[in-house]
């Protein structure tokens, strides 16, 4: 294992200030979830040309979501033992192959694989708990909410910037040109990558002298974190829920489909300072009793909007609102995993809590889907996403927050760290 980053080693890596690591972070998730977030853009014209149906490029974003999410503990483990810098090149060199495959599939078979695994292992490497994860280590105990806020806002601003830009491609050329150009932009975490550092960096706090093994077992059996991993799920089940299908509620509603693009994106516009201020308040107040106001509040926000008429002027208010409370659960949930078990091995154990999200977005996703085509109506999925929403306030409000405390334990060899 190459070690960990130490005085003597450090004085190349001055110019890795706060900032620096933070905004690099942030550039990591923004490329990652802009990307995925633009992939809706190609499932007409994909369709139509390669005449499958919408159900393949579906169902492979769909397996998409959940190998990100399975795959993501995994990577980061390896990011905790190895470094952040080498998971993500890695995972920049797995996306551009995977667009490279997609832009050039041939058969339906094709498709799944380039879409489901390639490009879910590269979304998982550079996901935003190893973005996270890499940050959460370097900066300052003082500023990391702050800092993780950060970077949980890049993936609006990804969403902002990459969404434009994917559509302007495909008019202008084509959806497999407007693609293998998406994959070459990924070269840009190579720089994202190295401001983040290729050595694994211990980090502060405590836990830096645990072995994996001993930090996933005394994480699977602390009530918080199993309570934090359910709380995330329904984080997953109302963002998928909601960018899936408001779009196609709004246009049931009456309206015309720019209303419902114009509520994404002001989602994604309002969560870039919902995540920011959600992350900054997380330094200041207590996590738990933050993360419980934010799914009360989804909760309150969507019982408003099914009791009021719906107009063009109440889905915008909706999509500011929700924006705001949109992923301000992430630096306050991964925040409270490093407050709580230490940050050496935050990749790994933000990695299995995410996977909880994930399943909760493919819950979203598909059950408002199926549900709509059984009752022809989504009513009873805005009914279970407030449902849950009070369900996850709750949740977390028994969650002990305060720091392990753990016999200190002699620095494992490299042969025994696993």
């Amino acid at each position: 294992m190459p070690p960990p980053d130490t005085p003597a080693t450090a004085e190349s890596s001055r110019w890795r200030t706060p900032a620096v690591i933070m905004l690099c972070g942030a550039l990591v998730f923004m490329l990652s979830a802009g990307t995925r977030q633009s992939f809706g853009l190609f499932l007409r014209p994909m369709s139509s040309e390669l005449g499958w149906g919408r159900e393949v490029f579906g169902f492979s974003v769909a397996l998409a979501t959940l190998v990100i999410g399975g795959v993501a503990p995994f990577m980061g483990a390896v990011a905790d033992r190895f470094g952040s810098g080498r998971v993500i090149l890695l995972g920049g060199m797995l996306w551009a192959l995977g667009l490279f495959g997609m832009a050039h599939s041939s058969t339906p078979l094709a498709m799944t694989l380039f879409t489901g695994l390639v490009v879910g292992m590269g979304a998982a490497a550079t996901s935003v708990s190893i973005a996270i994860g890499a940050v959460g280590r370097q900066v300052p105990d003082a500023m990391r909410s702050k800092a993780l806020g950060v970077v949980t806002s890049g993936g609006s601003v990804g969403q902002m910037l990459v969404l434009p830009l994917a559509q302007g491609l495909i008019a202008w050329l084509d959806w497999r040109l407007a693609m293998t150009l998406l994959g070459g932009i990924m070269v840009l975490l190579i720089p994202a990558a190295l401001g983040l550092g290729a050595r694994p960096v211990s980090g502060s706090g405590h836990g830096d002298s645990q072995r994996i093994t001993q930090a996933l077992a005394e994480a699977g059996g602390h009530r918080g974190f199993l309570l934090l991993t359910a709380g995330f799920f329904v984080c997953g089940f109302h963002v998928s829920f909601i960018a899936t299908h408001l779009p196609s509620y709004v246009v049931d509603s009456g309206l015309l489909p720019s209303v419902g693009a114009a509520a994404l994106f002001l989602i994604g516009l309002f969560n870039v300072a919902g995540s920011y201020a959600w992350g900054r308040w997380g330094g200041l107040h207590s996590k738990k009793y933050l993360l419980s106001t934010i799914y009360l509040a989804r909760a309150a926000v969507i019982t408003v909007f099914l009791l009021v008429p719906v107009s063009t002027l109440s889905v915008l208010l909706f999509a500011g609102a929700m924006g705001f409370l949109w992923l301000g659960t992430v630096p306050l949930t991964s925040g409270l995993v490093g407050q709580i078990f230490g940050v050496r091995y935050l990749s790994t154990l933000f990695g299995i809590v995410f996977f909880s999200h994930q399943v909760g977005g493919f819950l979203g996703a598909w059950l408002g889907g199926y549900l709509y085509d059984v009752t022809h109506s989504y009513t009873l999925v805005w009914l279970i996403a407030i449902a849950l929403g009070v369900f996850s306030a709750l949740v977390h409000l028994p969650i002990d927050d305060k720091p392990v405390q753990r016999i200190a334990m002699a620095k494992p060899s490299v042969a025994a760290e696993y």
